[in-house]
């Protein structure tokens, strides 16, 4: 069987870590061709070093020469790579001769270009990156269905719908369910999140993530970028995908059928488990990970999630509902609030302040084409920035 070629947009991140040790697993059946990553350039070169791909994009001209440097004597074969940087590296990146599979694990929409570029080439996508399909999700999949390809999903809820899809029709799907965690403040009255700090916030009890996606978890914004991208995904109204919290994150998600019957996805959390299903789709093999455990595991818990302690989750379900361009403004919003809190300008229930506020000030507009989107989410950066700056109501109407 040939190799699948891969791509892997941000490969020094948690995401990618990990689909290079899936890569190792399986070196018969996957090969490296591209790595993309932003300033851990030791980590990269190292990575250059042990995959030997044929092109490397780093996030900053003035680290190409930094990166050259770490890559010296350590390459023989340096004169067939190449290093390119900033967003025409990742396009090179995503386009690459040769290159049949790109995997999106970049956090935040920055790789929206790239992603639709290789779409457009008939690249295979698997994406870990939500925020792709939150901010321009009908063009992304429009650009999917030209060349007949389906998006892998590799976050593990999503991950897990498409496994208990598999051989269903979308008629017999009465209803999606993708279950939380329910972060680390849970059981924390509503009345003291305003005194938690990053380093708190950062905690998550399961999964050990990077720290906008464990923020946007802890808000429980995360479950709703994951009910936009759901929508998208499988083509279930808002209406019929929901939220529960399941603390023991065994049970990935769920899925009704018109029958009443209820198909779920199990396993241990360990993302190797996602990607390897996504990048080795359709087939299975067996791996040295451990199985669950559910004897061990002792019991399951599924609980309502308390919206108006967590108010994210609602700006997200609210943003689906309005449609256009308003999602990718509420995105924007939430990496701009998620930044300022991690930096310690805000207060922790002042992220979804910030996104509240410039989700009201924004005149929605359809979704007609790539610019408008971008527009949209400079837009709504600038407006979230200025209400850090001098507060919510000097923030201009779009």
């Amino acid at each position: 069987m040939e190799r699948k070629r891969i791509s892997i947009l941000g490969s020094t991140g948690s995401i990618g870590t990990n689909a290079l040790r899936v890569v190792e697993e399986f070196p018969e059946e996957l090969q490296v061709v591209a790595l993309a990553a932003g300033k851990n350039l030791a980590l990269l070169a190292d990575q250059a070093v042990r995959f030997q791909p044929l092109l490397l994009c780093v996030e900053h001209r003035h680290s190409v020469d930094r990166l050259w440097e770490l890559l010296k004597d350590r390459m023989p074969s340096s004169d067939r790579i190449s290093i390119l940087w900033g967003m025409d590296g990742l396009k090179a990146c995503s386009t690459l001769p040769g290159g049949d599979t790109v995997l999106c694990a970049i956090a935040g929409a920055s790789a929206l270009v790239p992603v639709l570029e290789a779409l457009r080439l008939g690249r295979q996508l698997a994406l870990a990156t939500k925020e792709i399909l939150v901010t321009a999700g009908e063009l992304v999949m429009q650009a999917a269905s030209v060349h007949r390809r389906e998006i892998m999903p590799i976050d593990s809820e999503h991950n897990a719908v498409h496994q208990c899809l598999r051989g269903e029709q979308l008629a017999s799907i009465r209803r999606i369910i993708l279950t939380a965690s329910g972060g680390p403040f849970l059981h924390l009255p509503k009345e003291e999140l305003a005194q938690v700090t990053p380093e708190v916030a950062l905690r998550h009890p399961t999964w050990k993530m990077g720290k906008k996606i464990t923020i946007d978890s802890a808000t429980l914004m995360n479950k709703g970028l994951e009910v936009i991208e759901a929508h998208w995904l499988f083509g279930i109204p808002l209406e019929r995908i929901e939220v529960l919290i399941h603390p023991q994150s065994a049970v990935h998600s769920l899925v009704e059928m018109v029958d009443g019957s209820v198909i779920g996805q199990l396993g241990i959390a360990d993302m190797r488990n996602a990607i390897q299903y996504a990048l080795l789709y359709p087939h299975r093999r067996q791996n040295a990970r451990p199985p669950l455990d559910l004897c061990r595991m002792g019991k399951l818990e599924f609980l309502a999630p308390d919206r108006k302690k967590f108010p994210c989750l609602e700006l997200a379900y609210q943003s689906l509902r309005t449609g256009g361009t308003m999602p990718a403004v509420m995105n924007a919003a939430n990496e701009v609030a998620v930044q300022a809190f991690l930096d310690g300008r805000i207060l922790f229930p002042e992220i979804a302040r910030v996104i509240g506020c410039t989700m009201e000030r924004h005149g929605t507009r359809s979704l007609d084409s790539l610019e408008t989107v971008l527009e949209a989410d400079s837009w709504a950066r600038a407006a979230a920035r200025q209400q850090l700056e001098t507060g919510p109501h000097s923030v201009p109407n779009l």
